[in-house]
């Protein structure tokens, strides 16, 4: 696996129509490294959602998209950028009617989701709201989970939210207590197929991601290695059976939980149920053990190393997003930091209150001072 992406894809101008804070806002951008400071509630992080949007979901806050559109405004918001690749420039588009259609498009032609996006542009992000992802709930870990298949196969958010349909009606035939059991036979033979798909996905991209942090482990690194694994059922039979033979198993499961899962009110066996498995490599300690200091930079040396696998599998270096991500780490850690962000080759957009965490990064990046519904290069 060569580690050097094909293309880095640059976001060279960034348009919002009635986008949360703004109500009007075209910027054009040079660097490889864009700094945006300000004061809180500013509007930084705005920024960043708004490129996260094209990716498959819904963005880094994962809000609502009407949240989305600008109170005082029509009810609804458009978001274009220019993505430049190997001196090629396509213009991408997202929005949002006040009638609440999503719309799609690239270079102005209507596209059916964001994943015709994925062609032309990744993005992942690390934000304040995932520093309690190793000690939070598991569900936040399965969709950090998701995140990391979905930044290197694209298909694998439609599958997820197809097994998730398909779990809610499973559901809800064993609440009504469906006389007919073929329903319940079609259902479970439907989750079985996308309930291993979306477990094979989610083995696969750990699988290379640990490969990927082997190959250049350093005990020293500010950003300490991490062991990830996925704890469920499904993934650990895959290690060892042919997809097929899990997913007939699965259905077996399924249909011979039938009176368990209608009492719990939910499915209990499947991916829906997994958990991501993180130990801070280097002492070899559980992640959700470990300081909060520990935390932040495992986690961080865990997003570097997905953003350089997306670059391996897709040849296309990622657009990292990382929100008030300086603050975070001593003067030390953060020069480290911009040093790894610099090697990687994609770009990124940081954001920070204090001008004074880019200081390192001047003559190198560009710094965009942030005010309410403007952005201004200073």
């Amino acid at each position: 696996m060569t580690l050097t992406p094909k293309s880095a894809p640059r976001v060279r101008r960034l348009t919002l129509s009635d986008f949360r804070s703004y109500a009007a806002l075209d910027c054009r951008f040079e660097s490889a490294i864009i700094a945006l400071f300000g004061e809180n509630g500013a509007g930084k992080t705005n920024l960043l959602e708004a490129l996260s949007l094209f990716s498959p979901g819904r963005g880094l806050r994962r809000a609502e998209l009407a949240e989305c559109a600008r109170r005082g405004g029509a009810g609804g918001f458009a978001v274009s950028i220019e993505v430049e690749t190997d001196g090629v420039t396509t213009q991408l588009g997202h929005g949002l009617t006040p009638s609440g259609e999503r719309l799609f498009r690239v270079d102005r032609i209507p596209a059916s989701s964001a994943r015709a996006f994925a062609d032309h542009v990744r993005a992942l992000w690390l934000t304040p709201a995932m520093d309690g992802l190793f000690s939070g709930a598991a569900g936040e870990r399965r969709r950090f989970l998701d995140r990391l298949a979905l930044g290197v196969d694209a298909e694998h958010g439609a599958r997820a939210n197809r097994l998730e349909r398909a779990l809610r009606n499973r559901n809800r035939l064993l609440e009504e207590g469906v006389a007919d059991r073929r329903w319940l036979d079609a259902a479970e033979q439907e989750i079985a197929a996308l309930g291993v798909a979306v477990a094979a996905a989610r083995r696969e991209t750990v699988s290379r991601l640990v490969a990927l942090i082997a190959a250049g482990r350093d005990d020293a690194s500010p950003f300490p290695w991490a062991d990830v694994t996925i704890e469920g059922e499904l993934e650990r039979r895959l290690a060892s059976a042919p997809a097929l033979a899990v997913e007939e198993w699965y259905r077996g499961e399924l249909a011979a939980s039938r009176r368990r899962d209608a009492a719990a009110g939910r499915t209990l066996i499947g991916p829906q149920a997994s958990d991501l498995a993180v130990r801070h490599g280097p002492k070899n300690e559980a992640a959700r053990a470990c300081s909060t200091g520990e935390q932040k930079a495992l986690l961080m040396g865990l997003t570097l190393a997905h953003a350089k696998l997306i670059g391996a599998m897709t040849g296309q270096a990622p657009i990292l997003l990382l929100d008030e991500i300086a603050a975070h780490f001593d003067v030390k850690r953060r020069e480290a930091l911009y040093q790894e962000l610099q090697a990687l080759g994609g770009q990124v957009w940081m954001t920070g209150a204090d001008p004074a965490l880019f200081t390192p990064l001047r003559g190198s990046a560009e710094l965009l001072l942030v005010t309410p519904g403007h952005a201004t290069h200073v």
